[in-house]
């Protein structure tokens, strides 16, 4: 898991909303832009180009 201290300054970085973990808490959410980003060995990749669009 993210360490609570970064993962409160976390943001989506396309629209700089709030994110969330996914169920599974393998990627991080963002509901307005309907993206997750990966977390790779506890390491949140926040790279628009590597999110991945999710469904409703």
């Amino acid at each position: 898991m993210i360490d609570q201290g970064l993962f409160d300054i976390l943001a989506c970085p396309q629209c700089k909303g709030g994110i969330h973990y996914n169920d599974k808490k393998t990627g991080l959410v963002c509901d307005k832009c309907k993206l997750e980003y990966p977390i790779r060995d506890d390491i949140p990749v926040m790279l628009i180009d590597e999110a991945t669009s999710i469904q409703d």
